[in-house]
């Protein structure tokens, strides 16, 4: 993934595909260390926007969903595996950054009752490990506290409850910023309900994110009703095609009442997310 503008510093953070290299010719060399990560310093020329749009052009062939996924993120298949690294920082402003930080924006959102938790967002270094080719498990596992999946801006999705005794989100929805996430005690933003900024850029309808058993997340609206909980199995989902996948596969939805996102229990087998 390239980072940086005309006349900045390229950032090569990973590539597992060594051909990649092949447009730059002697304009540089890169140095991998043992995580994968290295540094190149280039004028950027030709080569280098070539390199550019390759990388562009690859990403658009990644398995559905995962193309929808944001370019700050890096995404690359191991064996049976889509693996996501994501620093967990949403993109979108926030009342949970510091006032000094550009992206600090104080709350401004239609809950009268809102108020700050005394959490500020921390960077991350999240790597997710999720099914490429997602099935049902026999044995269904319950979600845990902390991520239970994805969204597409790369921040963690959590369960319907508050930590740490699975207690309802009556109280906290009320730290809810104005795009419906916060973040919890080691800074971890997430969300719990819909991401109201995402779901403005994709629309209501649109594909969110996707759980640790591979299954995907769409929002609350659905041939253009609001789909309620009673449409939705045990594990809050349903099967049957979708604009990424015509063949029809299991999928989520966000609702606006309880359990919101997951009914307590992954249709799925879980992958795994480590810090």
């Amino acid at each position: 993934m390239i980072k940086g503008e005309k006349d900045d510093t390229w950032s090569v953070e990973l590539s597992n595909d060594l051909e990649l290299w092949q447009g730059f010719g002697g304009a540089g060399t890169v140095v991998l260390d043992g995580s994968g990560k290295g540094e190149l310093v280039v004028t950027p020329t030709t080569e280098a926007q070539f390199y550019r749009t390759t990388l562009s052009q690859r990403a658009n062939s990644l398995p559905a969903p995962y193309n929808l996924f944001s370019e700050e993120l890096t995404l690359y298949v191991d064996g049976e595996f889509m693996v996501i690294e994501s620093s967990n920082i949403p993109n979108h402003p926030s009342p949970y950054f510091s006032r000094g930080d550009d992206r600090y924006e104080p709350y401004n959102g239609p809950n009268g009752s809102f108020r700050l938790n005394p959490n500020s967002i921390v960077s991350q270094s999240f790597v997710y490990r999720i099914p490429l080719n997602p099935v049902e498990a026999s044995n269904k596992r319950r979600t845990n506290l902390g991520s239970i999946g994805i969204a597409t801006n790369g921040v963690a999705l959590f369960n319907q409850y508050a930590g740490p005794n699975n207690r309802p989100l009556t109280n906290e929805i009320d730290s809810f910023d104005q795009f419906n996430g916060h973040p919890q005690n080691t800074g971890v933003y997430h969300y719990h309900i819909e991401p109201l900024y995402l779901s403005g850029l994709e629309g209501k309808d649109g594909l969110l994110g996707v759980l640790l058993d591979g299954f995907p997340v769409y929002g609350p609206i659905e041939n253009g009703v609001p789909v309620t909980n009673a449409e939705l199995d045990e594990y809050h989902g349903h099967f049957h095609a979708t604009e990424e996948f015509p063949d029809g596969i299991y999928h989520y939805h966000f609702t606006d009442t309880d359990p919101y996102l997951n009914g307590g229990e992954y249709f799925g087998i879980p992958g795994t997310q480590t810090n």
